[in-house]
C-alpha cells in the first residue's frame, strides 16, 4: 500500500521541506499544495489563515487518502496546528525555527533569526528563545521581501544580491549563525551566504522535519508509486514554475480554484 504525504504552504517555500523529505523517502507519493491566492501568509488575519488552511488540507486529505500532513510554513504552524490536529485523525507535522541547534553551533553566542514579520513577533518564538538560547543574543529580521525573492528565483528570476545585502546589513560582522525561520529561505541559502563577508553558519528545520516524518510513517513499501501531484489555490496557473517542479519530480500544477474572497 503506497503511503501518501501532503505538504502544504502559502507558496513555494515548502518545496525546501519537500526536497529534504523526498531525499529520505523517495517511495512515498507526495501531494504538494500551496495557497498562492492568499500569499503571503505573514500578512493574513489569523482567522482567515485557519479557515483557508483547514479547507485546503481537509479537501486534499479526503481526496487522496493522505497518511500524514506537513504544514511547511512557520507562520501557519504557529497558528493552525491545534485546529488541524482536532479535525484530522492522521499525524500533522509543523515547522519551528531551528533556534536550539543554532544556539549550540554559535561560537560568538550571537544568532540571527531570519523569518517573516509575523514569525519574529510571535510569543511562540520568544518562548523558543527563552527555552533554547538563554545564553545567546538573538537578533531578528522579519522580511516579506525575502519571501518574494525566493518565489521569484523559482520562477527563473535572478536574486538581487545588492538588495539582499542591504536587508541583512544590520547583521554584518555581528552574527556567526543564522536561523532560516521561513521555509522559503533555504531556496536562497546560497545568496544569503554571499551577502556576508564573514563566514556564517546557516541552519533550517528541513532535515529535522524529514526525520520526524520518517519516524511517523514507519515502514515504506518499495513499490512503484503514483506520480507526485501539485495544487495551487489561484485560478491563474504560474506556468513558469512547472519546469522547476518537474526537476523535483512533481507534476504540473492543478488549480483548486479557491480565490481569496
Amino acid at each position: 500500500m503506497v503511503k501518501r504525504v501532503l505538504i502544504f504552504d502559502s507558496g513555494v517555500g515548502g518545496l525546501s521541506v519537500y526536497q529534504e523529505i523526498y531525499a529520505q523517502l523517495p517511495d512515498v507519493q507526495y501531494i504538494y499544495a500551496f495557497d498562492d491566492a492568499a500569499f503571503p501568509y505573514g500578512e493574513l488575519p489569523e482567522s482567515e489563515l485557519i479557515e483557508r488552511t483547514s479547507y485546503i488540507v481537509n479537501l486534499l486529505v479526503a481526496r487522496h487518502q493522505i497518511d500524514l500532513v506537513v504544514v511547511a510554513c512557520n507562520t501557519a504552524s504557529t497558528i493552525v496546528l491545534p485546529t488541524l490536529r482536532g479535525q484530522l485523525t492522521i499525524p500533522v507535522v509543523g515547522v519551528v525555527p531551528a533556534i536550539k541547534p543554532a544556539a549550540l553551533l554559535s561560537q560568538q553566542k550571537v544568532i540571527g533569526l531570519l523569518a517573516t514579520p509575523a514569525t519574529v513577533q510571535r510569543a511562540y518564538t520568544d518562548s523558543l528563545i527563552r527555552q533554547f538560547a538563554r545564553d545567546c543574543e538573538v537578533l531578528r529580521i522579519g522580511s516579506t521581501r525575502l519571501v518574494e525573492m525566493a518565489e521569484q528565483k523559482l520562477r527563473g528570476e535572478a536574486v538581487d544580491l545588492e538588495e539582499l545585502r542591504e536587508i541583512l546589513s544590520p547583521w554584518r560582522q555581528r552574527v556567526d549563525c543564522i536561523v532560516l525561520g521561513c521555509t522559503h529561505f533555504p531556496l536562497i541559502k546560497a545568496e544569503i551566504q554571499q551577502a556576508f563577508e564573514q563566514p556564517v553558519q546557516i541552519v533550517d528545520s528541513g532535515k529535522a522535519i524529514a526525520n520526524r516524518v520518517k519516524a511517523l510513517l514507519g515502514e515504506i513499501p518499495c513499490e512503484r508509486k503514483e506520480p507526485n501531484l501539485t495544487y495551487n489555490s489561484a485560478a491563474v496557473l504560474p506556468a513558469a514554475l512547472n519546469t522547476s517542479l518537474q526537476a523535483m519530480h512533481l507534476q504540473t500544477i492543478k488549480s483548486l480554484d479557491y480565490p481569496r474572497s
